[in-house]
């Protein structure tokens, strides 16, 4: 599973001067950020790849993974 995670975060780009440095899908300029929003509201795998031909269900894979990663970090309080 760790090894198929790691070759599935591949998918997740960052190159200075595309969509301002933030992380996209194999050099698209398509965000992890707009996967997720479609997916937050509500649109399905079937109905994302339908609109956005270029993108593979890996991608959306990728991008969730890499926003579970993005999360998985302490948060510290203050009191």
């Amino acid at each position: 599973m760790l090894n198929m995670s790691t070759e599935r975060l591949k998918r997740i780009t960052v190159e200075e001067g595309k969509c301002g440095g933030r992380p996209c899908i194999r050099g698209l300029r398509m965000r992890v950020t707009d996967i997720l929003g479609l997916l937050a509201a509500g649109a399905t795998y079937e109905e994302i790849l339908a609109d956005y031909p270029f993108l593979e269900r890996e991608d959306i894979l990728a991008a969730i993974e890499y926003a579970a990663r993005q999360a998985d970090h302490s948060v510290l309080q203050t009191s």
